[in-house]
């Protein structure tokens, strides 16, 4: 399933605040059969989210419990922001909506989502608290957890027997040395790495409990010069030292997958999704591709991964709140979640779920690292930083050409907090 930056789309376009648009709870019926018949829910989710067969299980579900209809509108992510902003504005928004992980907190900031504390009380007790994360806003929950995509490595096994290695490494200095060891038994690049794989990099400080923003009075600011920052950066440095790959550009100028296409890589930090197009490129790639969890500084610590992905909200000024809830029940319920985690490949809501990934080997390589993931900083103020010219990835260039983590910080933290206090 091709989601390339699925949830890390930011939240740079303006959102209008849809609280005063209110509007009341609409008729709170009781739950049950039949309680809700005659209704129509309306489900927005987005194209590739949603396996056909789960997609058609969950509707006949909701339909037979609840007597009411439930519409299904797919939505794509261009344009989504705006779309979303202005429909949960008016009279009738979507009663249920798929959201980015990171974009939830801007949307509950602005009174757009309802509070769904009950929800999380009788089906929530165990979710995954990484993932859930986005969806808590001051303490409140404003959404539910979904599901979560992470970044694995993406290997040649060939190249990797050629050099005599027998075995993927357990810890991030093992990594290190198969990777010098294919670079000096065989003539392939051992990694391709550029130095902008900014969301490669986040994973890495949030292995090393960094945050890139810090709160300063009111306001948030650049924390790019903490030692925990410095720390993450060293380590991509490491890595990128043994690649060929352009220190100005990221894993998408070139399309890395189409780089490791070639059969000349050793591996490559990618999603799931870029196997099947390194594949496309050269079909007869796919007899060698391999994956395994990203090591982290020992083997019972994976390396820090960015966590993107999507949560289910019900609008605040939908009329159908107790049938919202009710599809929510339904569709995250432990039968349903691993329903789609085994067709879709996606990281469930719950550690218990996760055996529905076996047999698909990129989803079990990516899913031992979702404990311990997060996101980038869950403010609505993030989201003009992803903006290009990223401050970030300027900040990763900059020391790989040369300069201290400490120099190339102050070198963008002007721009970066001025991105950090535009309105939004």
């Amino acid at each position: 399933m091709k989601r390339k930056l699925i949830a890390a789309i930011g939240v740079a376009g303006m959102l209008v605040s849809v609280a005063a648009c209110g509007g009341d709870d609409g008729d709170k019926k009781a739950g049950g059969a039949d309680g809700f018949k005659g209704e129509t829910l309306t489900l927005w989710t987005m194209d590739g989210s949603t396996p056909d067969t789960w997609q058609k299980d969950v509707k006949a579900a909701f339909e037979k419990k609840t007597g009411a209809k439930l519409k299904v509108e797919i939505q794509t992510w261009n344009g989504i922001q705006q779309k979303l902003t202005t429909a949960l504005s008016e009279e009738n928004p979507p009663d249920v909506f798929e959201i980015g992980n990171t974009q939830t907190p801007a949307y509950a900031k602005t009174g757009g989502l309802a509070e769904l504390g009950d929800l999380k009380e009788s089906i929530g007790a165990d979710w995954t608290e990484s993932m859930n994360k986005s969806s808590v806003v001051d303490g409140k929950q404003y959404a539910a957890p979904w599901f979560v995509l992470n970044r694995v490595v993406i290997y040649n096994k060939k190249i990797w027997a050629d050099a005599g290695i027998k075995k993927t490494p357990k810890t991030r200095d093992e990594f290190l040395k198969d990777l010098k060891q294919i670079g000096a038994k065989t003539d392939a690049e051992p990694i391709y790495l550029p130095g902008q794989n900014w969301y490669h990099f986040v994973g890495l400080t949030i292995g090393e409990g960094a945050q890139l923003v810090k709160k300063d009075g009111d306001k948030y600011v650049s924390n790019l010069d903490d030692p925990k920052v410095a720390k993450a950066m060293q380590t991509y440095q490491e890595f990128q030292k043994l690649s060929k790959a352009p220190k100005n550009k990221d894993e998408a100028t070139p399309q890395q997958a189409e780089v490791f296409a070639k059969g000349k890589t050793g591996a490559f930090i990618g999603m799931s999704w870029e196997a099947p197009t390194a594949i496309k490129a050269n079909p007869k790639i796919e007899q060698d591709i391999g994956y395994f969890t990203i090591p982290g500084p020992t083997a019972d610590k994976p390396e820090g991964v960015f966590l993107g992905g999507s949560n289910l909200a019900v609008a605040a000024t939908s009329k159908k709140q107790e049938l919202a809830k009710e599809f929510l029940k339904i569709a995250l319920s432990d039968k349903f979640e691993g329903q789609f985690a085994k067709e879709g490949g996606q990281i469930p809501n719950k550690k218990a779920l996760e055996s529905n990934l076996k047999g698909n080997p990129a989803a079990e390589a990516a899913a031992p690292a979702a404990v311990g993931g997060g996101t980038t900083p869950l403010i609505p103020e993030w989201g003009a930083v992803e903006n290009p010219p990223n401050p970030i990835k300027n900040y990763m260039t900059a020391v790989l050409n040369g300069k201290s983590p400490a120099d190339a910080a102050k070198q963008v933290e002007g721009e970066l907090n001025k991105r950090l206090s535009q309105k939004q």
